[in-house]
């Protein structure tokens, strides 16, 4: 089993428990036990569903006993049916990443199958853990694109998954359909962390087109590093314009709305300023 963290459901039973296959009160009563019951005296109650039951077919025990075990496998649970996306958005240093691997410790501490992904473009703390900004870290599978983990996990331990966590989101441009295939046909719990907006607080890759898809979103907050405001946006204190610079507190800082409006007035007048500086120091030629 590749799962990063597998925890075996009702391990706390009995071993016979764990081998005996779920039966309902009414397959616990034998054939012969049935056909020697006393009903002249002291007749148990019959359900009004058993009486219609009784009324329209001939009374035989394996009746009870074949319909009783047929509704038992019926609501036996699928894996093949449609599971859920959860996602959370939010600045940088709002503890996404926390927030994520809180949530699969919990699905995990439950007894469900846990795998972990995040983007193979993010290498500032190695390939093969998610680590938080306060050290929390968690092995994961680092990966250029979602398509292609059910063939790298395997196809059969993809089977026997539960929850996929997908950490840094906004850099995987399949992010759509994976996550609408492994819900709506796998039956798989998702829960997707990522930034909504980048440092222009535009659109970031595709984390906002699977908002329609989610069953729950969740916006979170930072703190402003200027005010200490609640801080919803992320400002890039470096000259560079390019939309994917991975970077830590370095390149970012998260800040309120009005320390955003203030920091990018700042940081194009600086701009403006390294840009007359680098035309007058430029080179004459004669």
């Amino acid at each position: 089993m590749k799962s990063i963290i597998l925890n075996p459901k009702c391990s706390s039973l009995s071993p016979h428990l764990l081998l005996s296959p779920k039966i309902s009160s009414f397959s616990l009563f034998s054939h012969s036990s049935l056909s020697t019951t006393p009903f002249r005296r002291n007749p148990l109650p019959i359900p009004n569903h058993l009486h219609m039951m009784l009324k329209s077919k001939p009374f035989s025990p394996n009746t009870l006993i074949c319909n009783s075990q047929h509704r038992s496998l019926n609501s036996e649970p699928s894996r093949s049916s449609s599971g859920e996306i959860h996602v959370l958005v939010g600045p940088m240093f709002a503890g996404k990443t926390t927030s994520l691997l809180r949530r699969l410790q919990s699905e995990s501490n439950n007894g469900r199958n846990v795998a972990v992904i995040k983007s193979s473009k993010d290498t500032r703390y190695g390939l093969d853990s998610i680590v938080t900004h306060d050290g929390e870290k968690l092995p994961c599978w680092a990966l250029a694109n979602l398509s292609s983990f059910k063939q790298k996990f395997g196809v059969d331990d993809y089977e026997q998954l539960d929850v996929i966590g997908i950490d840094e989101a906004q850099f995987f441009e399949d992010l759509y359909d994976f996550c609408r295939e492994a819900a709506d046909h796998d039956g798989k719990t998702v829960i997707v962390a990522g930034l909504d907006g980048n440092y222009l607080r535009r659109s970031f890759g595709s984390v906002l087109d699977i908002i329609p898809l989610a069953d729950s979103v969740t916006k979170l907050t930072a703190r402003c590093e200027i005010c200490g405001k609640r801080a919803f946006f992320t400002l890039r204190k470096t000259q560079e314009t390019e939309i994917e610079l991975i970077g830590g507190v370095d390149v970012y800082m998260p800040v309120c709305r009005q320390h955003y409006v203030g920091g990018q007035v700042a940081m194009e007048a600086a701009r403006h300023v390294l840009d007359s500086q680098k035309v007058e120091c430029a080179p004459t030629h004669r």
